[in-house]
């Protein structure tokens, strides 16, 4: 039997795939988000945001957005945005982590903008997979302090020719999504199994 030890971990972030959150700015242009806070559900989804961030201000305001999920190739565009902030008052929980306002993102990370087909915000053309969203539901518990759970319904969902087979599923022998694991960046590796179920 394998030996555990109780610990007590500042972050749980076990592994979860890394989306570039894109929301639309109160003055139309297109602000960038890391999170790493997900999960989906056939056509909807499920992130987990901080309530001081500009994401959630923007959610809040036009609700819509797009997941832009990169691949293991794009970590040090997302590590750039790391001590990003779109708000131009910088909260002062992020002041204390040197967070400094940055207005045009896409130009911080190195990152090209691409035209949503339904959604305002822009997508970024580096990211395989682009999900346009809108909001369906925001939720702010008692018991979560500064975080909110946001419910999104897919509107669209673009894919790089390259990793499509069968003309419309993701092949994941040519792609799999940057995980971001007890804050270190991750790739999948070598599939070891296929499941029989549908």
């Amino acid at each position: 039997m394998m030996k555990t030890k109780t610990i007590n971990s500042k972050i749980l972030y076990y592994g979860n795939p890394v989306v570039l959150l894109t929301t639309v700015n109160g003055d139309g242009t297109t602000n960038i988000s890391p999170i790493s806070s997900s999960w989906a559900l056939d056509h909807f989804l499920v992130i987990g945001l901080g309530t001081t961030g500009k994401a959630y201000e923007n959610l809040q305001r036009r609700g819509e957005c797009v997941l832009n999920i990169p691949g293991p190739d794009l970590w040090q565009h997302v590590e750039r945005l790391a001590a990003c902030t779109g708000k131009e008052v910088v909260p002062s929980e992020k002041v204390a982590y040197g967070y400094t306002y940055v207005k045009d993102k896409f130009h911080a990370a190195g990152l090209t903008r691409k035209i949503s087909s339904v959604v305002s915000a822009e997508a970024i053309a580096e990211c395989p997979l682009q999900i346009e969203a809108k909001v369906r539901h925001i939720r702010e518990p008692d018991y979560m302090e500064s975080l909110a759970i946001i419910e999104l319904e897919t509107v669209a969902i673009h894919a790089q020719e390259s990793i499509i087979k069968e003309g419309q599923h993701i092949d994941p022998s040519k792609w799999s999504p940057l995980i971001y694991n007890f804050r270190h960046y991750f790739g999948l590796g070598d599939e070891l199994g296929k499941t029989a179920r549908a």
